[in-house]
């Protein structure tokens, strides 16, 4: 019985005591490394404000046309620039959630400043589809299709990224130099139209 007592005692406190931590290095102060950790992100959070302004630019222009036409605020039924307007509103917002996920992710796991040039890049053929919607609806093509070209580039970099992790992760193979190096030539391209 004794012997019980003393496998049992023994085999609690052994059960109870907690793995080694393992060695980190120390720490450089809190304040310096969310300054690094901003400086990998702070092009992004630009191009997302940006896109928060011009989202706001929209709605604005809606609502000017709606007491243009109406007297009344956002009415839906009025004359043909209202519809304008508010259809271009509309077919901005549906890529919009797109957009961020794509810049956010290639930003992330690719490289920053390429994906904020592309987002930069977008935003303005944003603004001018949504423009040449106002005029002619056939202005306004060369945008969308400008629009969808860009998120492609965001989304394989974002690719990329992704399959970087894991060749790291798996492999031991790190490319990511040469994936920014190339996103880097690449992106001045996305000029062209």
């Amino acid at each position: 019985m004794i012997q019980d007592k003393t496998f049992t005692s023994s085999f609690c406190a052994r059960t109870t005591e907690l793995p080694p931590r393992l060695h980190h290095p120390p720490r450089e102060s809190s304040h310096e490394m969310d300054q690094e950790t901003l400086g990998s992100i702070v092009l992004l959070v630009i191009v997302t404000l940006i896109s928060v302004v011009q989202n706001a630019f929209f709605a604005n222009k809606v609502e000017h046309e709606s007491r243009h036409c109406n007297g009344k605020v956002l009415q839906r039924q009025g004359s043909s620039s209202f519809d304008r307007v508010y259809t271009a509103n509309q077919n901005c917002g549906h890529a919009y959630p797109t957009f961020l996920a794509v810049l956010w992710c290639a930003g992330l796991l690719c490289s920053q400043a390429p994906a904020a040039f592309a987002g930069l890049m977008y935003l303005f053929v944003r603004q001018k589809y949504f423009v040449g919607y106002l005029g002619e609806r056939t202005q306004s093509t060369p945008g969308y299709l400008f629009g969808k070209r860009i998120i492609l580039f965001l989304f394989l970099m974002s690719v990329a990224g992704v399959l970087n992790y894991y060749l790291v992760f798996f492999f031991g193979s790190d490319f990511e130099i040469h994936i920014k190096t190339i996103t880097s030539a690449i992106s001045p391209l996305l000029l062209i139209p």
